[in-house]
């Protein structure tokens, strides 16, 4: 099944491959250049996290502990080269993501099928929602927050992320209820999380905590909606069987 699944992704990243093609193609060299090497690497990112998951959750655990670390190490970098300003929002952000972390780290020891189907949400989303939002977007979905957000692209990435709940349904569930009630929650977890990123990034003036991975920025900027859903769904674990 693993194997059908990974030609499953690899149909929709060729869908994404031609979108990217298509809103880049009247733009100049450097702004191609960086979007294909955003792309690429957002292919090898996501080959690597499938393929820990797929083949031994353990190793998905190694990565989760990696990025917790890395981020608590991305915050206080953050809150050290803007001069230790707005110490009561940096002290709420990481308490905020230490609540989160171990929400995630939990999330890494669920079951393996529910880990890789939303992780495979998650992803879809994550690069339907870009490639919506460059292609069709007009109206702005939270500008002073996140300006490169639209409603449409919210909208494209929500839609895919939804009927993809049917496409990897067996990886949870063989109903039709179940794959869309988590895949509703992963799309919540996973804006929720972008965003809370995104505000962190405003009040400290910075576009990337990092430029650690090239077109992503850092750890944060590439797990962040991870993060978030990973302790979202593990949360709710305690009131839902999931």
């Amino acid at each position: 099944m693993i194997l059908t699944i990974y030609f499953i992704i690899l149909l929709y990243y060729a869908v994404g491959t031609a979108g990217i093609y298509v809103i880049n193609r009247k733009k100049e060299p450097s702004v191609k250049r960086k979007a294909w090497i955003k792309h690429i690497n957002f292919f090898i990112i996501a080959n690597i996290v499938f393929f820990s998951i797929a083949f031994n959750p353990i190793f998905f655990r190694a990565i989760t502990i990696l990025i917790i670390i890395r981020g608590f190490y991305e915050i206080f970098k953050l809150y050290h080269d803007s001069g230790f300003n707005h110490r009561k929002f940096f002290l709420s952000s990481v308490t905020l993501f230490a609540l989160l972390s171990a929400g995630f780290y939990f999330f890494s020891m669920m079951d393996k099928g529910l880990i890789l189907f939303s992780f495979l949400i998650i992803s879809i989303f994550d690069g339907f929602s870009q490639i919506s939002g460059q292609l069709i977007g007009r109206k702005k979905l939270i500008p002073k927050t996140s300006p490169d957000k639209t409603v449409e692209g919210f909208i494209g990435g929500t839609l895919i992320a939804l009927f993809s709940a049917f496409v990897f349904k067996n990886l949870i569930n063989d109903s039709s209820f179940e794959p869309l009630l988590v895949a509703g929650f992963v799309v919540i977890f996973s804006f929720a999380g972008d965003t809370v990123k995104s505000i962190v990034k405003r009040k400290y003036n910075t576009k990337d905590f990092s430029n650690l991975i090239p077109g992503h920025g850092g750890f944060l900027d590439r797990f962040d909606s991870l993060i978030a859903t990973g302790a979202g769904l593990s949360f709710l674990s305690l009131f839902i069987n999931l």
